[in-house]
């Protein structure tokens, strides 16, 4: 833990990831890991994928004639739905079972490495396979006062990773400065969510994706969020082939895209990490759909040149 004169830090790592909390009452902050591992230990319970005993994955398997959920995985599966309607499917949380096809069916840290310089060209001429193919349409959450169900055509497998840790940031956020009467930062990869009171100049943040990419400091303000989406910081291998885990909807493939990466600031996370991966998705679509959103965007190309759009601060980049 590292402490200030205005905040303290906590930092640990968590899902293949760096979780780190800051808090603007330094006293609180040992108080505030405690707190948020153990609702993130939840999370994990309730939604992931590698765990053959969570809630989901239980769950998936009848839920073709509907199954009764936990309020935390309505809340997840819900977060992820959202993110669909956001982003027109571009985000699309039935991808599930084309990432078990393309191999990321356990935690990244399990799986092949793609080389060091593998930018994953040869991800266009994979082919995928398999029982359902993505349509977030199809699944059914009822939520009523005598509890929540959830429905979905047989074999369909979701995906909720990336919603799950933005919706995960918010919630941690918002539940930290409410019991810990302080301003809180969460970061859970790069995915940032604040609450409360900013210190003094706002929260600094540094926006950059892997080392030696272009990096700048931004200043958050206090209650607004940050999300980036990479298509170079999650790699493996399958079959010999290079991949990332930003899947397009449309081809049941992953993205082919110009983009190394997307930052987007937005009021919350799980808006912001919905844009940035959308943005990668769409490609040469992109600046013309963030345009239209207003939402500040920062992308990094794969020639390393920055682009900004929607009042992100410059540094000389690109808009």
């Amino acid at each position: 833990m590292t402490t200030t004169l205005e905040t303290a830090t906590a930092e640990w790592s968590l899902w293949s990831v760096t979780a780190r909390i800051v808090v603007t009452r330094p006293e609180t902050v040992a108080a505030a890991r405690e707190r948020a591992e153990a609702f993130l230990a939840q999370v994990e319970r309730a939604c992931s994928r590698f765990r053959p005993d969570s809630e989901l994955m239980l769950a998936q398997l009848a839920a073709a004639n509907g199954v009764a959920i936990s309020p935390l995985l309505a809340d997840l599966v819900e977060a992820g739905l959202d993110a669909a309607r956001l982003t027109d499917g571009a985000v699309d949380p039935t991808v599930g079972g084309l990432l078990d096809a393309l191999g990321y069916d356990r935690d990244i840290s399990a799986l092949v490495p793609a080389a060091g310089n593998d930018r994953g060209d040869d991800a266009r001429h994979t082919v995928v396979v398999t029982r359902q193919r993505p349509d977030w349409r199809t699944i059914r959450l009822d939520r009523t006062a005598i509890g929540d169900r959830l429905r979905m055509p047989a074999g369909t497998r979701l995906d909720l990773g990336a919603t799950a840790k933005a919706y995960a940031a918010d919630r941690c956020a918002a539940m930290l400065n409410e019991e810990l009467d302080a301003g809180v930062l969460v970061c859970l990869g790069g995915d940032i969510a604040t609450a409360g009171p900013a210190p003094h100049g706002g929260w600094r943040v540094l926006v950059q994706d892997l080392p030696g990419d272009p990096a700048q400091t931004v200043g958050l303000p206090a209650g607004a969020a940050l999300a980036t989406s990479s298509t170079v910081s999650r790699r493996w291998r399958h079959h010999g082939i290079s991949l990332h885990h930003i899947v397009d909807p449309r081809t049941g493939t992953p993205a082919t895209t110009r983009w190394r990466s997307a930052s987007i600031a937005a009021a919350t996370c799980l808006q912001a990490n919905a844009a940035s991966t959308a943005a990668l998705v769409r490609g040469d679509e992109a600046p013309a759909w963030l345009r239209r959103t207003g939402l500040p965007a920062r992308l990094v190309g794969a020639d390393g040149r920055v682009h900004t759009y929607g009042g992100w601060p410059s540094d000389g980049a690109d808009s």
